[in-house]
């Protein structure tokens, strides 16, 4: 017997019906089964994706422990051997050191432009002496609060223009600075120490490049990019200064950190090779140290030259230059008005 389709969705809708409650039971049960907090399945999801989620707390980034700062040691006062000074005091590091015969009475007079030229050796603590250095070591209080070693009562200094251990280029500069043998010298005092004997008898040398009392000796030295040009007895390249007028030097403070004059020392007259022919002289400096000059030209070097053959301070400024040996003509000074 056919069955209308009427007929079919009642039979099916009242079949539901009964299923109903069953299917009610059914959804509170489980429902009471899950655990708290659990969202029920019936949530939609486009709703669980609306919800806002709190954001995840950032740990915060360990904190760096400060690096230990390293206490410098006491300075060490060391003996070393120079070919031509003999026995001279270094630090630990086989620097040498120098006094200022200007100092007195242990005291320091050494300040500002010249601290930055003749630094002070300092120290922390009690300076060691080392083996040879039979003096006395002692410190002087700076007008900054800190600690120069002295040896013998002499503050003792490194020189700007040392480069490396062995160098000597403050010896004898303007008369008034000198390395320190490990005998000592007369009491600081305002004394002149007496000079130290070198192999040659000679004393103490007299310009940067260290040479002997009265053997400042101008060279010829030479580049493929420059040709022929001054050099010092150890080859290290001298220049001019445009803004210098003739024999006199307007070259100071700052000026003169980066451009150490070649000086000579008093009573000496500097030489000059044969291929050197233009005139040697001397000016007198405003601090009294003697700077000598080739024809009117004061004579310099520059600080960033560290070895024979550099000549880093050619045309710096515009004003810097190195001398070519036939030499400069000097411009005549300006008319009176």
């Amino acid at each position: 017997m056919s069955v209308s389709p009427i007929t079919k969705r009642s039979v099916l809708r009242k079949s539901a019906m009964k299923l109903f409650p069953l299917l009610t039971l059914l959804a509170v049960a489980l429902a009471a089964c899950q655990p708290a907090g659990v969202m029920p399945a019936a949530v939609p999801t486009a709703l669980l994706a609306a919800t806002p989620k709190p954001a995840a707390t950032a740990m915060p980034a360990a904190t760096a422990m400060p690096a230990a700062t390293a206490m410098p040691a006491a300075a060490v006062v060391n003996v070393a051997t120079d070919a031509k000074l003999g026995k001279i005091l270094v630090d630990a590091k086989g620097m040498t050191l120098y006094l200022f015969t200007q100092d007195t009475n242990g005291t320091s007079v050494c300040y500002d432009q010249c601290a930055t030229a003749w630094p002070p050796l300092l120290t922390t603590g009690a300076p060691v002496a080392g083996e040879g250095a039979t003096g006395t070591l002692g410190v002087t209080t700076r007008k900054d609060g800190t600690q120069q070693v002295t040896y013998d009562g002499w503050p003792l200094y490194y020189y700007i223009t040392d480069l490396q251990p062995g160098d000597t280029t403050g010896q004898g500069v303007g008369d008034v600075w000198f390395i320190v043998p490990p005998t000592g010298v007369q009491s600081a005092g305002g004394a002149q120490p007496t000079p130290a004997a070198t192999e040659d008898d000679t004393g103490y040398g007299d310009d940067k490049s260290g040479q002997a009392a009265g053997s400042v000796t101008v060279m010829v030295g030479e580049t493929d990019a420059l040709d022929k040009f001054l050099v010092d007895a150890k080859g290290m390249t001298l220049y001019l200064f445009t803004n210098d007028t003739a024999n006199t030097s307007s070259c100071y403070g700052q000026c003169a950190t980066n451009w150490p004059p070649l000086l000579v020392a008093a009573g000496s007259t500097p030489a000059a090779q044969d291929d050197a022919p233009g005139k040697l002289g001397v000016t007198t400096r405003t601090d009294g140290t003697r700077q000598v000059t080739y024809d009117g030209w004061p004579l310099y070097y520059f600080a960033k030259d560290t070895k024979p053959g550099d000549t880093n301070g050619q045309g710096v400024g515009d004003v810097w230059f190195v001398v070519p040996p036939e030499g400069v003509q000097m411009p005549a000074p300006a008319p009176a008005p």
